[in-house]
């Protein structure tokens, strides 16, 4: 199955923890249901909520794609690299990039998953305690032995990227880049709350336009809530003038569109010239409704032009 053009991607991070397994098959059904087909996990989600190991999110999908028979009917995307090593740890004990760390990864989310393939495999952070070289090769042995259709790598320096792609030569090599972004542009002199997220930049943006083969997948586009509700903390870096200017855009578009200000925002991704699929993690079905409405959504050149320069 290949991925559509323009779609938005469901992020299941929460699914067996922060959302129980009734709820996040309701949320599985129905995005199907609504057209849906390509699924965001990894395999150390969520090991930072108490009693979890990482295994929870892909457990559950496989227990729903069994259950549903649905492995034909979607995208599976995946991650490996940061998954603790020791139990209670943190990033600080990851997986890394080896290539011995690689194959135990996929075997692993293959396990949990039910499957014995995914569309698509991440390395889910960098590793710079093992030479590239060694993960590129690893990455396309995966790809050789039919057990991951395409590569793409999460939070990774630009620079990094293309040393792994020019490496990879003729063989397989990263084609898919996952980042945070959202309408809402951070400042680049304050940390991100999460310090394991980094986001777009414009020299990021320009290398996926020049490339032609990539695919830009990206997190968070909707802060969590952060667009549409005062008690969500978006943190220090989005504190500047032209955060309120651009939220005020958005409400604005929305209220003449008859449109919410998170279906706004997500068709502002979707027709992106990066050709950007938004991933979207949600906790109820009616989340997932407002987000897959997005794609009903087509701004006008006006609306587009007044949203891209609302900042400036």
């Amino acid at each position: 199955m290949t991925i559509p053009q323009r779609t938005v991607v469901l992020g299941t991070l929460g699914f067996g923890t922060i959302v129980d397994e009734e709820t996040s098959f309701r949320i599985l059904d129905r995005f199907v249901e609504g057209g849906g087909t390509v699924l965001d996990t990894a395999n150390n989600y969520a090991f930072w909520i108490d009693g979890a190991t990482g295994d929870e999110s892909e457990a559950v999908i496989g227990r729903w794609l069994a259950s549903r028979k649905a492995r034909d009917q979607v995208v599976i995307s995946t991650k490996v690299g940061a998954r603790p090593t020791v139990p209670g740890a943190g990033l600080e004990a990851a997986e890394g990039l080896s290539e011995k760390a690689i194959r135990a990864g996929i075997e692993g989310s293959l396990r949990r998953l039910g499957t014995d393939r995914v569309e698509v495999y991440w390395t889910h952070i960098e590793d710079r305690s093992v030479p590239l070289a060694e993960t590129v090769e690893a990455l396309a042995g995966l790809v050789t032995a039919g057990k991951a259709g395409a590569v793409g790598a999460s939070n990774h320096a630009v620079w990094r990227v293309e040393r792994a792609r020019a490496l990879a030569g003729d063989g397989p090599r990263y084609s898919h880049l996952q980042y945070r972004y959202s309408y809402l542009q951070p400042r680049f002199d304050v940390p991100l709350l999460s310090s394991a997220h980094v986001h777009v930049t414009s020299e990021l943006l320009d290398y996926v336009r020049s490339e032609g083969d990539l695919r830009l997948w990206v997190y968070s586009p909707l802060l969590s809530g952060g667009l549409t509700r005062d008690d969500v903390e978006i943190g220090a870096a989005y504190n500047h003038p032209g955060t309120p200017r651009r939220l005020a855009a958005l409400r604005a578009v929305a209220q003449e569109s008859g449109t919410t200000v998170n279906q706004v925002a997500l068709s502002w991704l979707l027709d992106h010239e990066a050709g950007i699929l938004p991933l979207v993690g949600v906790s109820r079905t009616a989340q997932l409704d407002e987000a897959l409405g997005a794609l009903d959504l087509t701004l006008t050149a006006e609306q587009r032009k007044r949203l891209d320069e609302a900042a400036l």
